[in-house]
């Protein structure tokens, strides 16, 4: 059986942080590769506060091509007017996947463990592939759902206190965020006069 890791996200931009949590869970868990979801219209994010998705897409392939045992699966971004679920995105990659014998290990940071109830149809997700939590500071895996504590499996990364959140911020303050993202995410960003850098 082949190991799949997915790793989903609004790489908003993709940052160093992705690459080296990515990297780790791949080895610690022998993926064979990880397939990189960029979320076409997140359910718990309002859409005006995300990046166009051609952009992101653009940036994830920029950032993660640098290794051979990564890929970028626009399957989210085909219709980014309808609100894009978890559980949905798993029965199109089990379709397009049903012939290699895959084994499906969806990653997860411990601030989205957190929110699972909240997902749509979140015992069904469990069916369809493992669970990996990685840690996220300051969520705690013992603030996540008690029922789905045993179901997963947690991987330990490093604390690397790096987010796009504060990349963009950074970028509209006009300040550096030269080796927080890949050099060609940083000239795509430039270029591109995203998050209003000037």
């Amino acid at each position: 059986m082949k190991k799949y890791g997915i790793f989903g996200g609004t790489f908003d931009p993709p940052h160093i942080a992705h690459l080296i949590h990515a990297e780790l869970v791949r080895n610690k868990m022998r993926l064979d590769k990880i397939i990189f979801v960029p979320s076409g219209n997140p359910p718990l994010k309002r859409k005006s506060s995300v990046l166009e998705s051609n952009h992101r897409y653009n940036m994830a392939k920029l950032c993660f091509s640098s290794n051979k045992n990564f890929v970028v699966d626009d399957i989210e971004l085909k219709n980014t007017y309808q609100k894009t679920y978890t559980i949905d995105t798993l029965k199109k990659l089990n379709t397009k996947y049903k012939n290699q014998n895959v084994i499906f290990y969806f990653i997860i940071g411990t601030d989205n463990f957190i929110e699972l109830p909240k997902w749509k149809d979140t015992y069904e997700i469990f069916s369809m592939c493992k669970v990996i939590v990685i840690n996220r500071p300051p969520y705690k895996f013992e603030d996540g759902p008690d029922e789905f504590k045993r179901k997963v499996i947690r991987v330990k990364v490093p604390n690397l206190d790096i987010s796009s959140t504060v990349i963009r911020k950074m970028v509209k303050k006009g300040q550096s965020i030269k080796y927080l993202v890949t050099e060609r995410v940083e000239k795509y960003i430039i270029q591109n006069n995203l998050y209003k850098i000037y």
